[in-house]
């Protein structure tokens, strides 16, 4: 596996540390397991959806929790829950019901705003909401300039 040297970052440019911040968190992402499968969606400009597939998890089973800009969603099984399933008899056993934890680095200003299960898919719908101060806004010409007093 590559390792990329970040160090020249730190030192030549001042305020890059996000950029290199979330370049380290890109990294560790790759070491996630694949499960659960998900989809990332872009249903509109600024409006995302992250579908999972949860099968067997109830929504009980799975908690998401937003810190930062780190979206992390788990699913973790009852433990009465994992004998009752330890008694059944499989002769195929293809839907796994495994305890997992995934991750997702967010951009700045993307907020959660709902989360669903329907049908085993856990959809989490997000959104950029740029604040008012950092869209970017036209200065008319003509305009009155301040004057030094």
């Amino acid at each position: 596996m590559r390792t990329i040297d970040l160090s020249p970052l730190y030192r030549s440019f001042i305020g890059s540390d996000h950029l290199a911040s979330l370049v380290d968190a890109a990294t560790r992402a790759e070491k996630q397991s694949s499960y659960p499968p998900y989809n990332i969606e872009l249903l509109g400009e600024d409006k995302y959806r992250v579908t999972m597939a949860v099968a067997g998890f109830s929504k009980d089973d799975v908690t998401i929790e937003v810190q930062e800009n780190t979206l992390t969603v788990t699913g973790k099984k009852a433990d009465d829950e994992k004998e009752a399933t330890e008694e059944r008899k499989f002769l195929h056993k293809g839907i796994s019901e495994r305890n997992f934890e995934r991750k997702f680095q967010l951009g700045d200003h993307v907020k959660v705003l709902a989360a669903d299960m329907e049908h085993g898919l856990l959809h989490i719908d997000m959104e950029r909401v740029i604040p008012e101060a950092k869209k970017p806004r036209q200065i008319e010409i003509g305009s009155r300039l301040i004057e030094n007093k």
